[in-house]
């Protein structure tokens, strides 16, 4: 589903929990199932759902273009080539498509760089006692 359409969706429910018909704009009838609570609450819910989808969705949108990807013998050859010419880690991380914590998670993953020398944190990976199991 497209954003348009969570959003129409969204003003949908919003307008069925206010007792509203979407389309006419006029009150919905007293004896209507809307009035109960389980129908409110449901509706609620999947108000709820529809902003926490859309709000991945643009937190998705603004990560660089390789997030998740497994690394190539490749690519992983270019970074330590890129590393050991000193190009800064934003450049490198730019450059790959990734995060600048990725790239470090990598490096020292490599034997490039020491926990001690990372300018991001690990604790996405439960701290260092994490990192070592890998």
């Amino acid at each position: 589903m497209s954003a348009p359409n969570y959003q129409r969706s969204k003003q949908v429910l919003q307008a069925l929990v206010q007792g509203i018909d979407p389309d006419k704009g006029t009150e919905l009838p007293a004896d209507t199932v809307l009035n109960r609570v389980d129908v409110v609450r449901a509706l609620l819910a999947a108000i709820a759902a529809l902003e926490a989808m859309t709000a991945r969705a643009q937190r998705r949108a603004q990560l660089p273009t390789s997030v998740g990807k497994t690394w190539s013998e490749t690519e992983e050859q270019q970074l330590k080539d890129e590393f050991a010419a000193n190009a800064p880690v934003p450049l490198i991380a730019s450059k790959h498509g990734r995060t600048v914590r990725a790239i470090e998670a990598r490096l020292e993953r490599l034997g490039h760089l020491r926990p001690d020398q990372r300018t991001t944190s690990s604790l996405f990976l439960g701290g260092s006692d994490a990192k070592e199991e890998q």
